[in-house]
């Protein structure tokens, strides 16, 4: 059993729902959409087991996560246990670390939220959408945890549906040819052009510095265990929709 857990109690308004949304949103960052072209052109069509062996390790990291959860859910989640079953030196800069990687992190989100505006709307100021986006996503987190959790939720569930809605593109060009004057493309490019490791083993192992990053936002899932009901219970479903999604429509 874990130590009793000191910190104030918390309302708990987050739904089961809310956080798998959440877990699974942070698994599909800017990165996948946006990095992907850098990692393609470092490694090309080996890309697919880059993002498959990093996604392996970030899972075990996860149930690793979710079973100390399941045992002491909170809100300060691995900085806690650092401090507790390591030193409190480590939970020190564990929380800093996240705190670093976060304003790194978020700003260049920012900025690749303001080139896609940018690419609709070619006159946009770069200056005031990101002002506007940030000034947004700071009055959505400090308005209460509900709400962060419930706009976090659709915003989620856009990603998760574009990812679907790609999936499908794609393989309406391989096999029919759509965008690529009715001839299907077929498998072949994997492998005709320099290659399935275009980039060789080090252009394969350069391209997960992107990749990881790409999966930045997976450890929400141990913040927001504290403000979820039930947190037993959201935490085992929250940590396999991580590698198995199980799309409900519902808060």
């Amino acid at each position: 059993m874990g130590k009793k857990n000191n910190a104030p109690q918390l309302s708990r308004t987050m739904t089961a729902g809310q956080m798998e949304m959440i877990s699974l949103g942070g698994a599909i960052g800017v990165g996948l959409f946006m990095g992907s072209t850098s990692t393609i052109k470092w490694t090309g069509p080996s890309v697919l087991l880059a993002y498959m062996f990093v996604g392996l390790i970030l899972y075990i990291v996860m149930r690793a996560l979710g079973e100390m959860l399941y045992i002491n859910p909170g809100t300060g989640s691995f900085a806690d246990y650092a401090t507790e079953y390591v030193h409190p030196l480590a939970g020190y800069l564990a929380e800093w670390a996240n705190v670093f990687e976060y304003i790194v992190v978020g700003m260049s989100e920012v900025v690749a939220a303001t080139e896609y505006l940018k690419y609709w709307w070619s006159n946009i100021s770069a200056l005031w959408s990101g002002i506007i986006i940030i000034a947004f996503l700071l009055i959505a987190n400090l308005a209460s945890a509900k709400a962060y959790a419930s706009l976090e939720f659709w915003f989620a569930m856009i990603k998760v549906i574009t990812i679907i809605l790609m999936i499908i593109l794609g393989f309406i060009v391989i096999f029919f040819g759509v965008g690529n004057g009715g001839k299907p493309t077929g498998f072949s490019n994997l492998w005709a052009h320099g290659g399935f490791f275009t980039g060789g083993i080090k252009g394969f192992f350069f391209s997960m510095s992107i990749i990881v990053g790409s999966y930045e936002g997976i450890e929400l899932l141990g913040i927001s265990a504290g403000e979820v009901a039930n947190p037993q219970e959201a935490i085992i479903k929250s940590v396999k929709s991580v590698f198995l999604p199980k799309i409900k429509y519902y808060q």
